[in-house]
Parts: C-alpha cells; structure tokens; sequence
C-alpha cells in the first residue's frame, strides 16, 4: 500500500468516529427543541426536566465531537492541505446554563437556534463532500486552475440535497434511538417515573417516524449515486460484471484478484431499490478502466 492508502484509512477511521459525536448532537438538538416546544404548550414540568436532562447531555456531547474534530482537521493539513472545510459552531450555553436567567420564550428560542445552527453547519459540510463526489458550478482556466463560476450551482450540486436528507435524517434517528434506550432503561430500573415514561414516548414517537422518512431518502441518494457515479456504487456493492437483477449484500467478502463477491444477499435487491424493477440494469466495475476503479 501506498501512502495515499494509508491517509485514506487513517482519515475514514478519523471521521468515522468523528461524525458520531454530530450525528448525537442533531438528534439530541431536535428532542431538546420538540421537548421545550411541548413545555410551553402544556406547561406540564416533566417536560422541562427531559429538556433539561438533554441539553446538559447536548453539552457533553458537543465537547467530545469538537475535540474529534480537531484531530480531524489535522488530517485534513497533514494529507490534503488544498482541502477546506466550512465549520460551524455551535452555541449552547443558554440551554445548557440559562433555564433560570431568561424567560421561556427566549430559553425555547435558544432551543430553536440551536436546532438551526446545527443543521447549518452540517449543510455546510455536506456541501464541500458532495460537491468533491458531483462538482458543479466551476470552469477551469488556462493556466488549470478552477474558477467558481456559479456560486448557486457549487451549493445545490446534483448530490447535496440527496445528501444532506439522507444525513439528517439518519441523526435524528440517531437521537430517536438514544432516547429510547436511555428513557428504556429507567423504566426497567423503576427510576424518574413519569418523566421516564414520557421520554419513552417520545423517543418510540420518534423512532416511528424518522425510519420511515429514511427509507425515501435512501432510497433518492442511491438512486443519485447509480446514476452520477455508477462506478462508485458497482465498488460500494462488490459488482464486476454489468448485471440485470443485480444482489444487493448485506454482509460479505470482495475477492479482487477473482474478481467476485461473497456473502449474505437480497436477491435482485440493488436492480429493485434503483427503480423498483427486479431486472433492471446495474452497471458493473469492468464498464470503467481499472485504473479509475476505486481502491
């Protein structure tokens, strides 16, 4: 292996862990913001304390994902200098220590906030990823450089909106799960009572309704991927050969020297999640040079 391989492994290990600390803060963003919602409009003090119980996890969380994140930042310096990312901070202090220094409305207006800024921030990163995977809106000049040339087009690349829903939503599913397995275990434990069993509401709530919204934003982002980088998804999915009624693999083996894939599959499972036809056509690794197959 080259070094060129080695960064690639030590940045997809970097960011892997990395990106559980902001998948924790969105979700956990977006039951803070549904719980205080829920305060205001039934003034009912459980609520309150499962806003309360999250934000000061919110801030925990965000603390570790920020020190993640500087590692992260020097593998971007060290491997890919030319790269820059867009972060954006964000800020929790009002949740995390101003429930008795400001009024309702603006301690739910905080919630909101954050909520928001979250998101934003995560927007702006899925932006600089999926504009690497489907550039748009840039030339390239006579001495080689690129020029943006449409600031709009850079932004809503033809993956950044498949991309960011998939995201998102995948974080909230990640909040509606750690909800769930928290407010679980308190009831098991007999412990906070209402409280707990209210916070199991709202996290079964959650969890029944973000998988679902999931599986059309999934199912939109793989379309994106089979169509704009077919390439990519024949890797992703252990495909050579250019097949109708292609497997999807649900846990396998890629044997590259013979150049075949074993394991646990869905029969024709990839042909029906690209268009929902059982025998339509998945273009395989052998389409493209070897050379630009991915490693």
């Amino acid at each position: 292996m080259d070094a060129l391989i080695f960064a690639r492994i030590q940045f997809a290990l970097t960011i892997g862990f990395h990106f559980l600390f902001p998948a924790m803060t969105l979700g956990i963003a977006l039951v803070i913001l549904i719980s205080e919602t829920l305060y205001l409009a039934k003034k009912d003090d459980v609520y309150r304390k499962i806003t309360d119980f999250f934000a000061r996890m919110l801030g925990l969380i965000f603390v570790i994902g920020a020190v993640t994140g500087i590692v992260m930042e020097f593998s971007f310096g060290t491997n890919w200098s030319q790269y820059s990312r867009t972060v954006g901070a964000v800020f929790v202090g009002v949740l995390i220590f101003g429930r008795r220094r400001v009024s309702p409305g603006v301690y739910w207006m905080s919630a909101l906030l954050v909520f928001l800024g979250g998101h934003f921030s995560a927007f702006w990163i899925i932006v600089a990823n999926s504009w690497m995977q489907t550039p748009a809106g840039y030339e390239i000049n006579a001495a080689g450089k690129v020029i943006l040339s449409s600031f709009f087009d850079a932004v809503f690349n033809p993956s950044t909106i498949a991309r960011f829903l998939h995201t998102v939503l995948a974080t909230w599913i990640t909040g509606a799960v750690m909800v769930s397995g928290i407010a679980g275990y308190y009831v098991v434990k007999g412990l906070h009572g209402k409280t707990a069993r209210i916070m199991l509401k709202l996290g079964i709530i959650l969890f029944a309704v973000t998988p679902l919204l999931q599986l059309g934003a999934a199912h939109g982002h793989a379309i994106q991927v089979i169509d704009m980088q077919p390439v990519k998804a024949a890797a992703m999915e252990g495909h050579f050969q250019t097949t109708r009624g292609a497997n999807i693999y649900v846990l396998g083996y890629v044997d590259e020297d013979k150049e075949k894939t074993y394991g646990i599959y869905i029969p024709k499972g990839l042909s029906f999640l690209y268009n929902f036809d059982f025998n339509s056509e998945i273009k395989g690794l052998k389409d493209a040079p070897k050379e630009n197959w991915p490693p």
